[in-house]
Parts: C-alpha cells; sequence; structure tokens
C-alpha cells in the first residue's frame, strides 16, 4: 500500500544528494588516521569541524535538506552492514564469487582487478546498535532547532550486499537456506534502525540505490540471461527487491519522510557504471515501492526521456538530476528550466493533472552526490558551490519563495 497523502517540506525544490566533497584537511586527516601518523580522536575533531563549516555553507545556500556531507564515511553507503551482527568485512574474495555483469563489477574486472573487498554474511543477522546514528545527532546539534526536522541522512540500499553476488553466495548456507529468510532478516534490521533514527529526531531519510539502475541496463541483462547459475529472472528479482524495501520501512511513523536516489553510478574520477532509461522498471519503481519521493539522475541521455514519470502517482513527488555534479561545466539555467517543463508535460499526463498540479510534486537537484567516495569528482570546492547555487536558482525560478 503506497503513501496515502503527498509529503511535502521534504522533499524541498532545491535538493542536493547528501555526498559533498571533502575538504583538504579532512582528506590528509584521514590519511594521516590510515598510515599511523595520528589518532581517531584527532581525525574526529577535523570531521566535527569540516561537518559544522559545510552546514553552515549549505544555510547560507539556500537549502534546507541539510546533510553532513557524508564527511564521516569512506564511500556513500557507511558502516551499516559490517555493523550488523552476521556480517563479515573480507579483503580478497575472488571475483568470480560475484556476478561479473553487474555494471560495477565489469568494470572492476576490466581494470584487471581479480580479487576485491566486500562484506558477506556468515550468520544470522541481528540490528546490535546504530552506525549513523552518533553521525545524525552530530549534524542535528550543528542546526538551528527549528530546522532539525528538515535535514537529510543517507541510507545503504537494502539488497546492496545481495544482487552483487551469483546466486546463493550472498549469504553461507549455515546462516540462511533461503533469500526469503535473509531479507526478512535485513528488513528487522532495517526497521530497528529507522526507529532508533526517528527516536533520535530524524524525519528525512534518503536511500542511495544505484542497483535499481542496474536493471534498466540491457548489459546486465544480457549477462543476467546467460548465467545458468540464476533461477529467477531480472523482474522476479525486481519484484523481491522492492518487496524488501517495503518491510523495511513499513513501519515508519507518517511523519518520516522516505525517498530513493536511483542513479547510474558515481565513481572516483566522475566514473559512471550504467546505463538506460527507467522504462523498464518505472510501472514497479513508481506503483510499487512504497516511498515518498524519488531522486533521479537526469543530467544525461545516459538516463533516457522523462516518458516514464508517467507513471508517478499523484501521491508522490520525484527530484530531477538535471546538474551533473560529475564535472565542473556549468549547465544553461534555461535549458534546465525548460526540462524541469518537459518532464512536468509528462507527469501530468500520466497522472491526469494540469502542469501546475505536477510541478507542485517536482523538485531539482544535482545527477547524485560530488563526492560518492571519499576522493569526490574532478571538480574544485568552488565547482561544487556553484553548482549547488545553480540548483537553488533554477529553483528559484520555477517555484519562487518555496524552500
Amino acid at each position: 500500500m503506497a503513501p496515502p497523502e503527498l509529503h511535502r517540506n521534504p522533499p524541498f525544490r532545491a535538493e542536493h544528494l547528501g555526498s559533498l566533497l571533502r575538504p583538504e584537511v579532512l582528506l590528509k586527516s584521514r590519511a594521516d588516521v590510515e598510515d599511523g601518523r595520528a589518532g581517531a580522536k584527532d581525525l574526529t575533531n577535523v570531521e566535527n569541524t569540516a561537518v559544522k563549516d559545510i552546514v553552515e555553507e549549505q544555510i547560507k545556500l539556500g537549502f534546507h535538506p541539510i546533510s553532513d556531507g557524508e564527511y564521516r564515511r569512506h564511500i556513500f553507503w557507511g558502516s551499516f552492514f559490517p555493523g550488523l551482527e552476521g556480517f563479515k568485512e573480507v579483503k580478497g574474495i575472488d571475483i568470480d564469487v560475484f556476478r561479473p555483469y553487474m555494471p560495477d563489477i565489469s568494470v572492476f574486472s576490466a581494470y584487471g582487478a581479480k580479487t576485491l573487498e566486500s562484506v558477506i554474511c556468515t550468520g544470522k543477522i541481528k540490528h546490535t546498535g546504530s552506525t549513523y546514528v552518533d553521525q545524525w545527532n552530530y549534524l542535528k546539534s550543528v542546526v538551528p532547532r527549528e530546522r532539525v526536522h528538515e535535514c537529510k541522512l543517507t541510507l545503504a540500499a537494502p539488497e546492496w550486499y545481495h544482487m552483487r553476488y551469483r546466486e546463493g553466495r550472498a549469504f553461507t548456507k549455515d546462516a540462511y537456506s533461503s533469500d526469503e529468510e535473509y531479507f526478512a532478516d535485513i528488513a528487522k534490521a532495517y526497521q530497528t534502525e529507522l526507529q532508533i533514527l526517528y527516536d533520535n529526531g530524524l524525519r528525512n531519510v534518503q536511500f542511495d540505490d544505484p542497483n535499481l539502475a542496474y536493471f534498466c541496463s540491457e548489459s546486465m541483462l544480457a549477462g543476467w540471461k546467460k548465467d545458468s547459475l540464476n533461477t529467477k529472472t531480472p523482474e522476479q528479482v525486481l519484484d523481491e527487491y522492492i518487496g524488501l524495501y517495503n518491510d523495511c520501512i513499513k513501519h515508519r511513523p507518517t511523519d518520516m519522510h522516505v525517498g530513493i536516489h536511483v542513479c547510474r553510478g558515481n565513481f572516483i574520477d566522475g566514473r559512471h557504471f550504467s546505463e538506460g532509461g527507467y522504462d523498464r522498471v518505472a510501472q514497479k519503481m513508481f506503483q510499487d515501492l512504497n516511498v515518498d519521493t524519488y531522486y533521479l539522475e537526469y543530467d544525461t541521455p545516459r538516463a533516457g526521456g522523462f516518458e516514464p514519470l508517467k507513471s508517478l502517482p499523484k501521491n508522490k513527488n520525484v527530484i530531477l538530476g538535471v546538474i551533473t555534479s560529475k564535472f565542473p561545466k556549468m549547465e544553461d539555467l534555461e535549458v534546465m528550466k525548460k526540462r524541469v517543463y518537459q518532464a512536468a508535460d509528462f507527469v501530468a499526463e500520466g497522472s491526469g493533472q494540469s502542469m501546475e498540479e505536477a510541478l507542485q510534486r517536482l523538485g531539482v537537484s544535482p545527477q547524485c552526490g560530488f563526492a560518492s567516495h571519499f576522493e569526490g569528482n574532478p571538480l574544485k570546492h568552488q565547482d561544487m558551490i556553484d553548482k549547488l547555487a545553480l540548483v537553488r536558482k533554477l529553483a528559484d525560478s520555477i517555484w519562487p519563495g518555496e524552500a
């Protein structure tokens, strides 16, 4: 059952996707800790200062969904899975354990990787403590109290350490006998996590999930079909993942906004992993997945056209990622404005609304974060600020006076 009412503020007209470029002092401090030249407390102090500074910059730019830039994370999904009982971080996993046609795995293989670092389920999954809540609590301590409900925290996709593995390799046989059992415990862990975060004041959650875009990739789908180990079709697995999401969030309070960000990868140097429009997944993703808002990549033709937005129900929002975070070249404001109106036309057509009504369910953002990996995309700090300012200016030109 989909959320019954349209959720607003959040989301906002001007959004960003959470990760922001780390300042050089933070990158150096992290390197010093990894090399044994400094302690963890030193890094925490630098992180605190960096988070406080980037919060102030976001407020100055006029953004409401304030994040901590993911400054305490090595990579965008954080440490949720390693923090669960039953999961183990493993280095040197043979690459044959992974589905070679997964877009990210195929890229790593092309670079000559024979082994990968990953996380595997080796026992029964149990939530024993939040790895996100301290990040959240510091963020809320450095924003005005009346703005805390607007702040955003990004979460790992629940199927992240399932889809990448060949069938039957995401968990040991001693741990689980089926995907259904595994998914059930993953969902319980997320339910616990979301309740902890809610109890600490979080009201705005964004799942980051490039995996769902893999179902739009022709090369991934062709590889799946050739894989004799697969006993399920991609359509069946997509249905299972949507069901997993819905189980994860089924107990969330009605005043907790939940969104999902779907992109095609955002690795070091702005590298993307997959291509393909949303057409293949639009109906299931928009109508069956019980989230409030979709944050969608739309900065290049690799994401396809706006036609799939005709499947967006009247009680859901979409944030159009029409400005790239991958490279410093600035987009033309008027061109971006026209694209938003084009998208609104399709939303209106699908829902039987006017364009003005459809626009009430839209917002704008970069297509992805600026630093999904801690090293970040090939932009300078001022480039990022200019991009964010353009997002705000674009939103103001379409929805003047709105957050």
